[in-house]
């Protein structure tokens, strides 16, 4: 097959790469823990197999030899002729990397770049040379000797996995009219219960019916030579299907296999053979069970993310037009129409709620990055730290999946860096060597909550002070104005850091400022609260989806608003009377709270109408952070889906204005980022 006809491929060649590399981290995490789960050590094994496979079938010959290194390792691992030391759990991990690096140049250049291999392979070469000779030669010892070199080394590497190699002679009818489609058919059959090595003659030749009445297939399996041959026989005009058992994974090792042939003839007693119970079904059952499973696992299909966007930017086309029929409808005030509209808005709803749903994907995405992470951090800096997460399950718009990723790094960075101290503080503090730091994810109301704990030393506002003073943040008098949760806020700041010098982990202040904006430019609420010795607890609230909201409208003069409904506690009505003024800012009680309120007229440079002629005003409590605002606003119109389109590139930076969207008059009303509104 050409470069050309791989071309094809080269998508989901980069998706299960991606996959398996994920899978490989986390395993091999595992077994650093644990080295002598063995069932860890053979599901590596089985991963680089995988991988090796297809990079060496997409061309990419380079990632196929790194794989290939690790593959041999993990051999001798899973034989018992070598033990993994800490120096090679760290090799595999730069291996890793090194193969996540040629698949981002592949996704991005179309090649596998420049990654130097050569060091990892030599190295893990090396370490297991001797025993890997040994292994091999005992194992092609016992393959066919009519195969080729290559296909000898699938053989062994079958055995490696575990399985049986069969040799399966397949005869068809004499009067079978379709000779192309019955082998295709035989061939897919048993490629769904193992690996196929080989075919003779080969897949091209039985595909373009260039053979008589018989081929054979070479497969990997688990499953028994009866389980095989009645899968062969199921299939319509197989005469009879030959099994002769090339290598017995049951055989002990230097023990040759007897070969074993079985011939049956189709008719009464193929199925009289059929309905009995196969000999060796019972322990063949679990794999059974698992070819299942993964049967309707792979009911799924892979979409293009741009497919899902447009496909959303079409409902999101949908729901404006429903609204400019719903405004038209009731200004005609044409009763017939109230029906078909009902149906037509009940219709467009469950489009748009399975659109949003076909874009979640889990939290998981970016959580199973953070083990690597805090493994790397923690040996780097000389800590013992202890990851717990929960809530991977917790779903999110890929959108914000997307956005919100590196933010998360550097919450976990802070917290691995900052927060978690040194064994030898920790014995003083008289904690546990080991530091915790927790991850939990969960729904609430329209959004998703992120919580990251640690038991570290928590933030000193003392000495956040201190620097800030230091560094020429603040005065002494703005200091001594600021409670200890305002100074802590402080560590937002743009390029404010508490390190004390600059390292390849933090120092650099670019953090937790970049981590604020990002969240509140996603529609969501970031907020920090610690306690000294204790810990700290970063929180982040996110919006389910970034396309379509419900959102409350809201008037302004002659300017009708959006606020996303995300971000609204609730309205209330407020008599001028019952205003009064703390510190300089206007500020009404409610249910026995002050709540500061703030004109948004004044906000975004207009005049009220309310506030001037009104004796009561509506007011809209919203909530940023940990801070409760109401905003004086003219009017309340109500609640609304809103399909969220962006400014531009160069609208994109104006303060307290998210983006906007068309109302069902045809008109466009600005959507407010309270967040930027107020506070900033």
């Amino acid at each position: 097959m050409t470069s050309m006809d791989m071309s094809q491929y080269l998508g989901a060649f980069l998706d299960e790469a991606g996959d398996n590399l994920k899978h490989l981290d986390d395993l091999i995490l595992a077994v650093e823990k644990d080295p002598s789960d063995m069932d860890n050590i053979a599901e590596i094994f089985r991963s680089a197999h995988t991988l090796k496979g297809m990079s060496s079938t997409m061309g990419f010959d380079r990632m196929a030899s790194l794989t290939h290194a690790m593959e041999d390792m993990l051999d001798c691992v899973r034989r018992g002729t070598y033990a993994l030391k800490p120096a090679d759990m760290d090799l595999l991990f730069r291996s890793l990397d090194t193969l996540q690096s040629m698949v981002d140049s592949i996704r991005s250049a179309g090649g596998e770049g420049e990654a130097e291999i050569e060091v990892l392979v030599q190295a893990m070469r090396d370490a297991v040379k001797p025993k890997e000779a040994a292994g091999r030669e005992e194992s092609v010892a016992e393959v066919d000797a009519d195969l080729t070199d290559q296909e000898k080394q699938w053989i062994d590497e079958a055995a490696g996995l575990g399985l049986n190699v069969y040799e399966i002679k397949v005869a068809l009818s004499p009067d079978c009219l379709l000779k192309a489609a019955r082998a295709y058919m035989v061939v897919s059959r048993l490629d769904e219960l193992g690996d196929i090595i080989k075919t003779e003659p080969s897949v091209e030749a039985l595909e373009n019916e260039e053979f008589d009445l018989e081929f054979l297939v070479f497969l990997a399996a688990s499953q028994s030579m009866e389980e095989i041959r009645q899968a062969v026989l199921k299939v319509s005009e197989v005469k009879s299907a030959e099994i002769k058992q090339v290598l017995d994974r049951d055989a002990a090792p230097g023990e040759g296999s007897d070969v074993e042939a079985v011939t049956e003839k189709a008719g009464a007693e193929e199925q009289a053979t059929a309905a009995k119970p196969a000999a060796g079904a019972a322990p063949a059952a679990q794999p059974a069970r698992r070819l299942e499973t993964a049967k309707k696992a792979s009911q799924t299909v892979r979409v293009d993310i741009d497919r899902l966007d447009k496909l959303m930017n079409l409902v999101g086309e949908l729901v404006i037009g429903r609204a400019r029929i719903e405004r038209l409808v009731q200004e005609a005030s044409l009763r017939d129409f109230d029906e078909p509209l009902s149906q037509l808005g009940r219709i467009s709803g469950d489009i748009q709620e399975l659109v949003t749903k076909l874009r979640m994907v889990p939290v998981s995405f970016i959580f199973e990055r953070f083990p690597r992470l805090v493994r790397d951090l923690s040996k780097t800096l000389g800590k013992e730290i202890e990851l717990q997460m929960e809530g991977q399950e917790t779903e999110l718009d890929r959108t914000v999946i997307d956005e919100i990723g590196d933010p998360m790094v550097h919450i976990i960075r802070n917290c691995v860096d900052h927060g978690i101290e040194t064994i030898e503080d920790r014995k003083k503090a008289g904690k546990p060597e080991k530091g915790l730091v927790k991850i939990s994810a969960y729904q609430e109301g329209s959004g998703v909550i992120i919580e990251v704990t640690d038991d570290g030393k928590g933030i000193d506002s003392g000495k956040v002070r201190k620097k800030a003073l230091a560094n020429g943040v603040i005065t002494e008098e703005e200091s001594a104005a600021m409670s200890d949760e305002e100074v802590i806020n402080l560590i937002f700041l743009p390029g404010f850091s508490m390190a004390e010098k600059v390292t390849d982990v933090s120092g650099r202040g670019v953090g937790m400022d970049a981590v604020k904006t990002k969240v509140e430019s996603l529609g969501g609420q970031f907020d920090v609260s610690s306690e000294v010795g204790v810990g700290t607890r970063v929180f982040v609230r996110l919006p389910l989806t970034l396309a379509i909201v419900l959102a409350l409208l809201i008037k302004v003069g002659e300017e009708t608003y959006a606020i996303p409904l995300e971000n609204v506690e609730e309205t209330i009505l407020v008599k001028k009377e019952n205003v009064r003024t703390v510190h300089g800012t206007p500020a009404t009680l409610l249910r026995g709270e002050v709540l500061t309120l703030c004109s948004l007229a004044g906000s975004l440079g207009m005049s009220s109408v309310a506030e001037e002629e009104n004796d009561e005003f509506p007011v809209v409590v919203v909530k940023t952070g940990r801070m409760r605002v109401g905003f004086i606003v003219d009017d309340l119109i109500g609640q609304q889906d809103i399909v969220i389109k962006s400014l531009g590139r160069f609208l994109s930076k104006i303060r307290g204005i998210a983006g906007a969207t068309i109302l069902g008059d045809g008109n466009v009303a600005l959507i407010l980022d309270v967040a930027g509104l107020y506070g900033r």
